[in-house]
């Protein structure tokens, strides 16, 4: 194993310089295995990256030690016939996506590409997909990435290599712990590789695109839409503004914008396409886009681009909201009307992204208020340092829950040395 004194390591798209932090770069999972062993025994917790493209999310922890996965690169076995395909978790998430491309397939859960959202560079990677657990609008109907992953390979906080799963869908090795895994953000354990499911690529898409309705209408009609037979694969509405439409390829125009994608071969998806706008007559005339227009759509709204770092409203903080979607739209107008906010929906009022105005808290008080009078949950996604150091950035759990939550952890990583603090705050002390 190498092990690096990398002062001022920018280049791994952290949030800021930081001085005097050992970068351990491994080169397989007898690395990890050593460099987890060997904090432990300092008591020394691990910052676990790839290559960093998604350091900002999360709450900021404290350590000089970074475990870098990024040689970790390799594709070890890619079965398209057998839909499956198994990939170390350093290796670069668009990489692993132009090799499955080139056989026409895809990931289904669609992963979110948060480096436009956060302003770091595209360079995230399959560990940090599944890590994270962020699915694009096609969750809705494919589920998310823990339902995707078939099988990992990873080395607990006690230093010992496990396995868990295999390479089919359905397998009776023992607890399914890589669907735990999933959404973890490495704090159970350092994935060293993963196996997932691909999917053949559609080789068709249309996108219905409904103008003017406001946010509870929108979620009357993408309910409808959802409800159907047509095989509705996207549901999302993008509320009065200019700015939206221009990143969705839409054209300019202050309309809202409510979509529904339909997906298949050609024939299909266009007789359901025309059938569906008959269906939705009472909400008014439908637009319907192909495939070329339809992809820039949803791959805008997937990676939230109207909220792009680098755009109008790039300093806004933004919160990512999952509730029950016949809630959406009430709680996305109140959160708009209440902070002067922006907001989008997806998965049909399911999950809302929220632009909210600064402030020394990111509006959590009230983001967390509203959210839990509507029985969901809400994640800053974006904010400076300091406002996540202020906040939980992830929602809090009631009692009993975190307390199960706690144990679970504990059995993986009894003392904290993995991502230490990143999921609880206070917990980086």
């Amino acid at each position: 194993m190498a092990a690096t004194n990398a002062a001022n390591s920018s280049g791994q798209g952290g949030e800021g310089e930081k001085e005097g932090v050992d970068t351990l770069k491994v080169r397989d999972a007898k690395d990890v295995e050593q460099a987890v062993r060997e904090a432990v025994a300092s008591e020394q917790p691990l910052e676990i990256i790839g290559h960093g493209s998604k350091r900002l999310i999360g709450q900021p922890m404290a350590t000089n030690a970074v475990l870098d996965l990024s040689a970790l690169s390799s594709v070890t076995s890619y079965e398209p016939n057998e839909l499956i395909v198994t990939v170390q978790a350093g290796a670069p998430l668009a990489d692993v996506q132009s090799l499955i491309d080139s056989k026409n397939q895809q990931f289904a859960f669609e992963p979110v590409n948060t480096a436009a959202l956060l302003g770091t560079p595209e360079l995230g990677t399959i560990g940090g997909m599944i890590g994270a657990g962020l699915a694009g609008p096609r969750r809705i109907k494919a589920g998310g990435a823990r339902d995707h992953l078939l099988g990992a390979n990873a080395v607990s906080g006690f230093g010992d290599s496990f396995k868990a799963g295999g390479k089919v869908v359905k397998n009776v090795t023992g607890y399914d712990l890589c669907k735990l895994l999933a959404g973890s953000w490495g704090t159970l354990a350092v994935m060293t590789e993963v196996t997932l499911k691909v999917m053949p690529r559609p080789e068709s898409e249309r996108t219905l695109v409904l103008r003017g309705l406001d946010a509870i209408v929108a979620n009357r009609a993408m309910t409808a839409a959802l409800g159907s037979p047509f095989d509705v694969s996207g549901a999302a509405h993008l509320p009065n503004s200019a700015l939206r439409s221009e990143a969705c390829g839409l054209g300019a125009g202050r309309e809202a914008l409510t979509l529904l994608r339909l997906e298949g071969i050609t024939v299909s998806a266009a007789h359901r396409a025309a059938a569906l706008a008959e269906v939705l007559a009472p909400f008014g005339s439908a637009q319907i886009l192909d495939d070329a227009a339809s992809a820039q759509a949803w791959s805008s709204i997937r990676d939230v681009i109207p909220f792009a770092a680098s755009g109008a409203l790039g300093g806004s903080p933004v919160w990512r909201i999952v509730c029950p979607p016949a809630t959406g739209g009430a709680l996305g107008e109140q959160l708009a009307r209440d902070t002067g906010g922006e907001v989008i929906y997806d998965w049909g009022g399911g999950l809302i992204w929220a632009a909210l105005p600064s402030t020394p808290d990111a509006q959590a008080g009230l983001v967390r208020q509203r959210v839990e009078a509507a029985f969901g949950h809400a994640t800053l996604i974006r904010a400076p340092e300091q406002v996540r150091r202020n906040v939980d950035v992830f929602h809090p759990q009631p009692g009993g829950l975190a307390d199960l939550s706690e144990r679970v952890r504990l059995s993986f990583d009894p003392k904290t040395i993995l991502n230490r603090g990143r999921l609880t705050r206070g917990l980086a002390a």
